[in-house]
């Protein structure tokens, strides 16, 4: 796939592989500064190479020195591409418990905002009730669709609990107008 890129063998261009930049600009190895999900991509090529073609060696480098030995700088891009699996995992996790709403926006009609079995890619076998979710560290709120019913998330045997599922969660906020076991909501704009 990257034939088409002006790309010189023996050249170290670890950046452009997450940003998309083959330019001069975009060829060089610094990967400081780069998000998370970035750095994933970056783990996503190293996958895909590591599975599909034999190493032919190391460029001495940023990476690695003259012996081949990996550098303090390999050892931190490692120690980052870990935090961004961690980081990718625990929302993976979270989008099983609180999977994204199905919305649509008209002019006329306002927002809707609807759960179902599939909403967000998550196939369940409960489809849920709109509400706002505000995670700390972010700003703003999102919609995602919450159980109704049965033990909160993470308690499944749990025979002491109010049969809400995750309405509680304190993180959660009903939009208001809208019915709290209704399993779409309109706002009008």
């Amino acid at each position: 796939p990257l034939g088409s890129h002006p790309c010189p063998a023996g050249r170290d261009a670890t950046r452009a592989f997450a940003s998309g930049d083959f330019t001069p600009t975009g060829l060089v190895d610094t990967v400081s500064g780069l998000s998370p999900a970035e750095l994933l991509s970056i783990h996503s090529w190293l996958s895909f190479y590591s599975d599909n073609y034999e190493p032919v060696g190391k460029l001495v480098g940023r990476f690695y020195d003259e012996n081949g030995a990996p550098t303090a700088a390999l050892r931190e891009v490692e120690a980052a591409i870990e935090e961004a699996l961690k980081l990718q995992a625990e929302s993976d996790q979270q989008k099983q418990q609180f999977p994204p709403c199905n919305s649509e926006w008209s002019s006329a009609k306002g927002t809707r905002f609807w759960c179902s079995t599939q909403s967000g890619g998550v196939h369940r076998a409960w489809a849920g009730v709109p509400r706002q979710l505000h995670r700390p560290g972010s700003q703003g709120t999102h919609c995602v669709c919450v159980r109704s019913s049965g033990p909160p998330w993470g308690q499944p045997g749990s025979s002491q609990h109010s049969d809400r599922g995750d309405l509680d969660h304190p993180q959660l906020q009903q939009y208001e107008g809208c019915h709290p076991l209704a399993e779409q909501c309109v706002l009008l704009t």
